[in-house]
């Protein structure tokens, strides 16, 4: 199995927070000029060597912002291949991502790129975006990138605003043929702290239609910032809670992927943290080693001990699968080892504090199954 305690299984480098877009949920708040301490073209091919360290094959996605906004990007794309990396890229859907440029990432190594997609209606998605026609503009990017050979990855936020899209963007992933559909739940950071989050009920609903159309699609579905994704395709399947191991989960189940388990973020300016929405430094990879960080800071190492997780998380059957999202626990509450608020699951067994929201919390109306298909 995995060893998330000694290696990431995605690493992202947030290469610049410049962009061109003021999108509505941008956790890094991003501008239109790039900082001036953003790590330079040498410190990026040492943290990429660092990332080397980790073993064979790590993954590393380099993400902003807008990553296209850094003309070195060809240069450590292919530096990275070269160390055996495997490189990915979120760009922003503007006139940033050309065929041309495409290409040459493609010539250099890049093996994925992640587009966003909040809404099939394009005054949704470019309202949340805010810029007329970015939507037309991310669907030629999206074709582009097949054009170049590179496999397409489609994100999606999941907020009120957006919920009721899910339908008509699952159509479009389809239609583009990515090969993964990555679907974002909402955590309030950043720009993103002013939006309204989906119902507790309301996500695990949503949770639940989602197990169902990776039962069906010819793409992968994952989830992220919600590893409750988990526990509902368990239940999903008849798993009985009392047969759950709170420590493993179920024979030959992997981990779900959490900050500062399985996942680690190196900012702009070089700080290590659990993730991009959980912006707590452990450290700087301009003076301290990336992989001693991740695997011996402090933070990283409670935030994979399962048994020191508070609330309903800590005594939980499926911790071990899921964990809850330890980014809102933290973006909610303060705590990082609190419980995640947006779950609606209760232990049986469990008789304490719940967290604020969950505590108002009111089933999904009757019939709503995402509800819009």
């Amino acid at each position: 199995m995995f060893d998330t305690s000694e290696r990431p299984i995605v690493l992202v480098w947030e290469v610049s927070r410049a962009c061109d877009l003021a999108c509505d949920h941008c956790r890094a708040e991003a501008t239109p000029d790039r900082h001036p301490d953003e790590l330079t073209t040498a410190e990026g091919k040492r943290l990429l060597e660092s990332a080397r360290e980790f073993g064979e094959g790590q993954v590393v996605v380099l993400s902003g912002g807008d990553p296209l906004k850094r003309d070195d990007l060809e240069e450590l794309v292919a530096h990275g291949d070269d160390l055996g990396l495997r490189m990915a890229l979120t760009p922003s859907g503007t006139d940033s991502v050309t065929r041309d440029r495409l290409q040459r990432l493609a010539d250099a190594g890049l093996r994925r790129v992640a587009l966003s997609i909040d809404a099939a209606d394009p005054a949704v998605h470019d309202g949340y975006r805010g810029e007329e026609g970015v939507l037309e503009g991310t669907l030629r990017a999206a074709r582009a990138v097949e054009d170049a050979g590179i496999g397409l990855q489609v994100n999606t936020t999941v907020c009120e605003r957006t919920v009721d899209e899910l339908p008509g963007v699952r159509d479009l992933v389809a239609e583009l043929d990515a090969v993964r559909w990555s679907v974002f739940f909402l955590v309030p950071v950043g720009r993103g702290a002013a939006l309204k989050p989906v119902s507790p009920a309301r996500a695990d609903a949503v949770m639940d239609w989602l197990h169902r159309v990776e039962e069906e699609a010819p793409f992968a579905v994952k989830t992220t910032e919600a590893p409750q994704y988990r526990r509902v395709q368990l239940e999903s399947g008849g798993v009985d809670p009392g047969d759950v191991d709170p420590e493993r989960g179920p024979p030959a189940t992997r981990p779900s992927v959490r900050a500062g388990d399985g996942f680690a973020f190196v900012s702009h300016v070089g700080d290590v943290t659990p993730s991009g929405f959980l912006p707590e430094p452990a450290g700087n990879v301009r003076e301290d080693d990336l992989v001693d960080v991740y695997q011996n800071a402090d933070l990283f190492e409670r935030l994979r001990d399962r048994a020191a997780l508070g609330g309903k998380c800590g005594e939980c059957e499926f911790r071990g699968v899921c964990g809850g999202s330890r980014s809102r626990a933290y973006a909610v509450t303060g705590d990082p080892l609190a419980a995640d608020p947006l779950c609606p699951y209760v232990p049986d067994d469990y008789d304490g504090p719940l967290p604020t929201r969950l505590a108002d919390d009111s089933a999904p109306p009757a019939g709503d199954d995402v509800g819009a298909d």
